[in-house]
């Protein structure tokens, strides 16, 4: 049976441990909350055969995050034993995997074991030709299977109920919930399928800079593998369906066409949050629809959801608190930035900047964010600090946040050497963008951006005409503008820079101007 073979493959999965694995054990222990970290000490103190194991004091150590590996093999060892201390992490790391594994699947499969369960103790009862009691252990397995859309395990309960129908009152009743539950598991898996592929082509399109028409791909998945939208989906499959709809919002920068669907999803999910077991993918869509209120100048309407987000955060003794933190505060800072309550932004996240988290994307997203907050309150050498941090090549950030977060990056890094008086610097980046970034504008159908970069030049050359009439209707002339409700928040806070210089005002006064005049 299946869930025989994944449980034996789930018990056996914790021997294959390789080097590269062991240089991830700083990432996974900055993922622990408070009381899980209790929890693995008292596990391993209970574990600890011997009185001098190092274990403890190693994990410790790890999670405290400001100390290097030399300085933490000194205090261990009070010299170098660079093999001793690998070996320590070696068996740390072990104990992990056990910790972590055991724990998620006690959390999260506790409702497929009762079922399990059932399921076996039926079998055994039909063996010993106890069709009565056998049987009434069968529904008592459907009907749990039914509430938490385990299709799965209702395939094995119909399955069982078919091999032994001479026994059973209904044959053709079984056949039949047996036909519809095969339908939504397929349902289930092709979209799981569709997710796959989604996800495959936004990589193409975030990460590696291709140019592909995502509505067109998107279209033909569902045509391909017969989706009907109006179809009875269960709570993952939901999941999955925002998530696919959301990615091509991404993709498309339309979140207004969005909006109305994943909310109406959403209720129709939650009605199904008393049996929720994956709180995982409740919290995953509340932050979908925060960012797409967000996205959509919708601020109040965010900041609900992220309410509700966290709050489902705090659930199961915080268990994926950790996860999900660094999403919730660079989306609760950049509301925050945009109903004039800057200074909180800033307060969000300045903290982050001083920790490890295993979460690279949001983290380089919250220092790009902070500068953005800096820079807009023409605080520029604070600006210029946090800019300082990101030392890696372009190649490296595409390839951890993409390539729509490097032109940002590049771009800001240009208006912020324009504000800083850094000529040199401004003319190199200049040059570095029109080469590095100008096909793939082109080729991507944004060539707003070098629409942007050509005014920031003639700004820069001659910023006394920046007020002049004629700039302003160079400016005006220059771009296709796009509906107001529609356009993107970053596009207009670069503009608002612009904007700042030919109205002479602040740069923040300006954002919120342009902001305001078009949220509904």
């Amino acid at each position: 049976m299946y869930f025989i073979i994944a449980f034996t493959i789930f018990n056996q999965l914790s021997q294959f441990i390789t080097d590269d694995i062991m240089n991830d054990l700083n990432a996974i222990i900055s993922t622990f909350s408070k009381e899980n970290q209790h929890r693995f000490i008292n596990h391993l103190e209970k574990n600890n055969k011997r009185g001098d194991t190092k274990n403890v004091q190693l994990f410790k150590l790890l999670a405290n995050n400001n100390i290097n590996s030399k300085d933490i093999c000194h205090k261990l060892y009070g010299s170098y034993k660079k093999d001793a201390y690998h070996a320590l992490r070696k068996r740390l790391y072990q104990s992990i995997l056990n910790f972590t594994a055991n724990n998620s699947f006690q959390e999260e499969s506790s409702t497929e074991n009762v079922v399990i369960k059932y399921i076996l103790a039926a079998r055994y009862f039909l063996q010993q030709k106890q069709y009565k009691p056998a049987f009434k252990v069968l529904q008592k397995a459907e009907k749990v299977a039914k509430e938490h859309h385990l299709f799965a395990l209702l395939n094995e309960i119909y399955n069982t109920q078919i091999q032994y129908a001479v026994y059973y009152p209904s044959l053709d009743e079984i056949i039949l919930k047996f036909n519809n539950n095969k339908d939504k598991h397929l349902l289930e898996e092709k979209l799981n399928i569709i997710y796959a592929k989604v996800k495959q082509t936004l990589n193409a399109i975030t990460y590696k800079g291709r140019v592909v028409n995502f509505e067109d791909i998107l279209t033909d998945l569902f045509s391909t593998y017969n989706i009907d939208l109006n179809e009875s989906l269960s709570f993952k499959s939901l999941y999955q369906l925002i998530s696919i709809i959301s990615l091509s919002a991404f993709a498309t920068n339309d979140y207004l066409s969005t909006e109305s669907f994943l909310t109406n999803s959403y209720k129709s999910i939650v009605k199904y949050k008393a049996q929720e077991k994956q709180p995982f993918y409740h919290i995953q869509i509340l932050y979908i629809i925060a960012n797409t209120f967000f996205r959509n100048k919708k601020f109040n309407n965010s900041i609900k959801y992220l309410n509700l987000m966290h709050s489902e955060m705090l659930e199961q003794h915080k268990k994926h608190y950790n996860t999900f933190i660094l999403k919730y505060k660079l989306l609760l800072s950049l509301n925050l930035n945009f109903t004039n309550q800057q200074d909180e932004a800033i307060e969000v996240l300045k903290p982050i900047l001083h920790k490890k988290y295993a979460d690279i994307e949001s983290l380089l997203d919250i220092h790009l964010s902070l500068m953005m907050f800096y820079f807009q309150n023409h605080q520029f050498k604070e600006a210029l600090g946090i800019f300082s941090k990101f030392y890696h090549t372009d190649n490296w950030y595409k390839e951890k946040a993409g390539i729509d977060w490097v032109l940002k990056k590049n771009l800001s890094e240009i208006l912020l050497h324009i504000e800083l008086e850094n000529i040199d610097l401004v003319e190199s980046r200049l040059l570095s963008f029109q080469r590095n970034h100008y096909k793939y504008l082109k080729d991507s159908k944004q060539e707003r951006a070098i629409t942007f970069v050509e005014l920031v030049k003639r700004f820069y050359k001659n910023p006394e005409n920046v007020t002049s009439s004629e700039f302003k209707n160079k400016v005006k002339n220059s771009f296709e503008w796009v509906d107001s409700k529609r356009e993107d928040i970053f596009v207009m806070s670069f503009y608002a820079w612009l904007k700042s210089k030919m109205e002479k005002r602040t740069i923040y006064d300006t954002t919120l101007e342009i902001i305001n005049s078009i949220k509904s």
